[in-house]
Parts: C-alpha cells; sequence; structure tokens
C-alpha cells in the first residue's frame, strides 16, 4: 500500500463567501490540501487556533476588521504566530503584484483574481511542513 502524502492545511479568511469556496474547491481537487473557510474576520482569529493551518490565504479589505488586525492577532498568538500569512487583495493589480506575489513589510500579498495554479505555487512555496511544526514544538 502506497504512503498517503500529509495534506498541506490551507485556512482561506475572507469576507466573500463565493470567493472562498471556489478556492477551497479547487485546491482541494487536486488532492494535496484540506481547505477551511472562514468569512467573518471577528472569528478569525479562533479559526486559526483550532484548525491550525499550514498556511493561512488572507484578504486585506474585510468589514468590521482588515487583515491587517488579523495578521496581528495571529503573530501575537504564541500557539499560531509562526503559521505563514499570505494577503490577497483586490487593492494591487496582477501586474504590480507579478506572478510570484509581492512583500510588503515582510509579508506577502497576491492580487485578486489569482490563478488556481499561481496559488498552489505560493503554497506550496510558503507552506509550513508539518515536520516543522513538530521540531518547533520539541525545540527547548
Amino acid at each position: 500500500m502506497e504512503a498517503t502524502m500529509e495534506k498541506k492545511r490551507v485556512l482561506i479568511i475572507d469576507d466573500e463567501a463565493s470567493f472562498t469556496r471556489m478556492v477551497k474547491l479547487n485546491l482541494e481537487k487536486t488532492g494535496q490540501f484540506e481547505v477551511r473557510e472562514e468569512n467573518r474576520a471577528n472569528y478569525a482569529l479562533a479559526a486559526a487556533r483550532e484548525f491550525k493551518p499550514d498556511l493561512i490565504l488572507l484578504d486585506v479589505i474585510m468589514p468590521n476588521m482588515d487583515g491587517g488586525d488579523i495578521f496581528a492577532q495571529i503573530h501575537n498568538d504564541r500557539h499560531i504566530k509562526s503559521t505563514p500569512v499570505i494577503f490577497l487583495t483586490a487593492t494591487v493589480s496582477q501586474t504590480e503584484a507579478g506572478v510570484k506575489g509581492f512583500n510588503s513589510g515582510g509579508a506577502l500579498f497576491l492580487a485578486k483574481p489569482v490563478s488556481v495554479e499561481n496559488l498552489i505555487n505560493c503554497i506550496n512555496q510558503h507552506a509550513r511542513k508539518p515536520a516543522e511544526e513538530d521540531s518547533a514544538e520539541a525545540a527547548p
């Protein structure tokens, strides 16, 4: 029997449910990802703590709380602060962001709309590996 590859856990935080559903379906159909959606910014931190994702896709502009606020909460939470975050934004053009996205203040930004191929490549490049998590917990 073939060993099954562990799926990368991706949390999408975006107020547009149709967008998160589309991303979830496209990522999960590859068989490489387990995806959870959170469409309410005020539940983002709790969702991240519970799901323990390998990577978080985070919308920049949402009602009630913006992505920067959520990012600060994640970064200040000792249980999930090492989780990589990729911001998704419609406020930056594809031309400005380029195919691989761009860094600003240490954060990676991808422009919406993003192709599934570019998104998968970016997730695979930046997601924390399951082994990293185990070794981080074992370190003194």
